[in-house]
C-alpha cells in the first residue's frame, strides 16, 4: 500500500476523533457556557448535518482543482473549526467551530476515498479505502479515550486544541506524500450529478443510511443499556467504547480485503450477520459478559460494511464518483441521526432500553433486502446486454461504413 495512505489515515484520525470525543465531554462543555446538556447535545447534531450539508457541498466547490489541494484545504477548514472550538467565548461560537470543521468531514472522506482508490490497482481498491478509514477506526480506540482523558483531566479546550494539531499533521502529510493526480479531462458538475441517475448508486446510499445505521440505533443508547441492562458502573462504558472500536477496526480491514474479491457476497455476509447479532442484543444486553462480545461484534461486523459500501459507489458512478463518494460519506451520518431517532422514540414509547436493538436489527435487514435487489437488477441489466448483443451480428460502426 502506497505510503500516501498513512496521510489520509492520520486525517482520517483527527476527523474521527474530532466527532466523537464530543460525547464524552459534554458535561464539562455545558458547566463551562452554563447551558443544560440537551442543549450542549446540539454540539454533536450541528456536526452530524453539518457533515451531510457540506459533503456535497464542499465536494461541489471543489470541482475545479486538483483532488490533493482540495484535501489541503479541507484540512485547513478542519483544523480553523477546531481552533475555533478551542477559544469560543460563548456557546453560540463553540457550535459554529463545530460545524465549520463538519463541513471538511464528508469531502475529505469522499474525496480521500476515490484518491486511495486511484493509488492501486482495480483489485485492490476497497482495500486502500479501508486503509484510510483505518484512521477513523482507530480514533474510536485510542483518540476518544484520549481526547476524552485529556479534557476531563486538563481542560475540554486543551483537547480541541490537541485535535487541531493532529489536523495539521495531516495537512502537512497530505503535502508531502499525496501525489498531484491530474484533473479528470471532461469530467464537470453535471457529469458528477448525472451519477445520481444510477439507480445502483441510489440503492447503495440507501444500504448505507439502512446498515450503518442499524449500529447507531444500538450504540446510541450504549451508555442507559449497559448500565441499567447489564448492570455495567458508569466508568466502566469507556473501556465498553473501546471493545466496540478495536471491532471497528478488524471489521474495516476485513471488509477491504473481502470487498475486494466478492463485494456483494461480503455485504449479504456482514448485513446480514448484523441484524442477527443486533437483534440477539436484547438477549445478551442483560449479562456482562455476552453483552461485552456482542459489543465488539456490532462494531466489526457494522464496519464491514463500509470499505464495499464505498467502493460499489465508486465503481457504480465510474468517470465522476468524486460527488456520489462524498455523499456516501453523509449517507452513513444521516443513517447515524435517524437510527438515533428512532431509538429513541421506542425508548420514549416506553418498550426499554434493549428496544433500540430491535429497531437496529430491522434497518440492517432492510440494507440487505436492498443489496438483494440491487444484484438482482445488476443481473437482469447484464443478460439484457447480452441477449441484445447477440442479435447484432456486427458493430453499428461498420454496418454504417458499409452502407
Amino acid at each position: 500500500m502506497p505510503l500516501a495512505l498513512l496521510a489520509l489515515a492520520i486525517g482520517a484520525f483527527g476527523i474521527g476523533t474530532t466527532e466523537f470525543v464530543i460525547m464524552g465531554l459534554l458535561p464539562e462543555v455545558a458547566a463551562d457556557f452554563q447551558v443544560s446538556i440537551p442543549t450542549a447535545g446540539f454540539l454533536v447534531t450541528g456536526y452530524a448535518l453539518g457533515v451531510v450539508l457540506g459533503a456535497p457541498l464542499m465536494t461541489v466547490l471543489g470541482t475545479r482543482v486538483t483532488r490533493k489541494r482540495m484535501l489541503m484545504l479541507l484540512m485547513g477548514l478542519f483544523v480553523a473549526g477546531n481552533v475555533v472550538s478551542a477559544v469560543a467565548p460563548v456557546f453560540g461560537v463553540m457550535l459554529a467551530g463545530r460545524v465549520i470543521a463538519s463541513l471538511a468531514h464528508g469531502a475529505f472522506f469522499g474525496i480521500g476515498s476515490v484518491v486511495a482508490a486511484d493509488l492501486v490497482a482495480p483489485q485492490k481498491r476497497a482495500g486502500a479505502i479501508a486503509m484510510m478509514f483505518t484512521g477513523l477506526t482507530v480514533a474510536n480506540v485510542v483518540g476518544v479515550p484520549l481526547g476524552t482523558y485529556i479534557g476531563q483531566s486538563v481542560g475540554w479546550r486543551t483537547t480541541f486544541f490537541v485535535v487541531a494539531a493532529l489536523g495539521v499533521v495531516g495537512l502537512l502529510g497530505v503535502a508531502r506524500l499525496v501525489p498531484e493526480q491530474p484533473m479528470a479531462e471532461g469530467v464537470r458538475l453535471r457529469h458528477e450529478l448525472a451519477a445520481f441517475g444510477n439507480v445502483q448508486v441510489l440503492l447503495a446510499m440507501a444500504m448505507t443510511v439502512l446498515g450503518f445505521g442499524g449500529v447507531f440505533a444500538a450504540i446510541t443508547y450504549i451508555t442507559p443499556m449497559m448500565t441499567e441492562i447489564a448492570g455495567y458502573s458508569a466508568s466502566s462504558v469507556t473501556w465498553l467504547l473501546v471493545l466496540f472500536g478495536l471491532g471497528m477496526v478488524g471489521g474495516n480491514l476485513l471488509g477491504g480485503k473481502f470487498a475486494d474479491r466478492h463485494l456483494m457476497p461480503m455485504l449479504y455476509v456482514s448485513l446480514g450477520a448484523l441484524s442477527v447479532i443486533l437483534a440477539l442484543f436484547t438477549l445478551t444486553a442483560h449479562n456482562k459478559i455476552a453483552a461485552a462480545v456482542t459489543i465488539v461484534l456490532i462494531g466489526g461486523l457494522g464496519f464491514a460494511t463500509v470499505p464495499p459500501l464505498q467502493k460499489r459507489v465508486l465503481d457504480q458512478a465510474a468517470g465522476a464518483p468524486t460527488l456520489a463518494s462524498a455523499v456516501n460519506i453523509g449517507a452513513f451520518n444521516l443513517g447515524n441521526a435517524l437510527s438515533a431517532w428512532l431509538g429513541g422514540l421506542v425508548i420514549a414509547a416506553g418498550l426499554g432500553y434493549t428496544a433500540p436493538n430491535w429497531v437496529g436489527a430491522a434497518l440492517a435487514a432492510s440494507a440487505l433486502v436492498l443489496a438483494v435487489l440491487s444484484s438482482a437488477l445488476e443481473r437482469r441489466t447484464a443478460t439484457r446486454s447480452r441477449l441484445v448483443a447477440a442479435h447484432i451480428p456486427e458493430p453499428v460502426e461498420a454496418s454504417v461504413a458499409r452502407h
